[in-house]
């Protein structure tokens, strides 16, 4: 992990494209600023792993409801 020290209202850069700025420190907490391409989906980690888990609970759904529908067009 590469760990980096910023001052309010300095940047970094990840790539050309993404830039992550330092807008407030309070207390324990600090806002950052994101300056990235559409294109570029932004998740807090929370969010970022619930939507992990839901598509797996969607992909085993889906292979589940696919298995038995073939097992019942078998026995047809």
């Amino acid at each position: 992990m590469l760990v980096l020290t910023r001052k309010l209202n300095e940047s970094i850069m990840i790539g050309n494209d993404i830039e992550i700025t330092i807008l407030a420190v309070e207390g324990e907490q600090i806002k950052l600023g994101i300056n990235a391409p559409k294109q570029v989906e932004i998740h807090r980690k929370e969010i970022y792993l619930a939507i992990q888990q839901e598509n797996n609970e969607a992909i085993n759904t889906k292979s589940t409801l696919l298995s038995n529908l073939s097992d019942y067009f078998k026995k047809k």
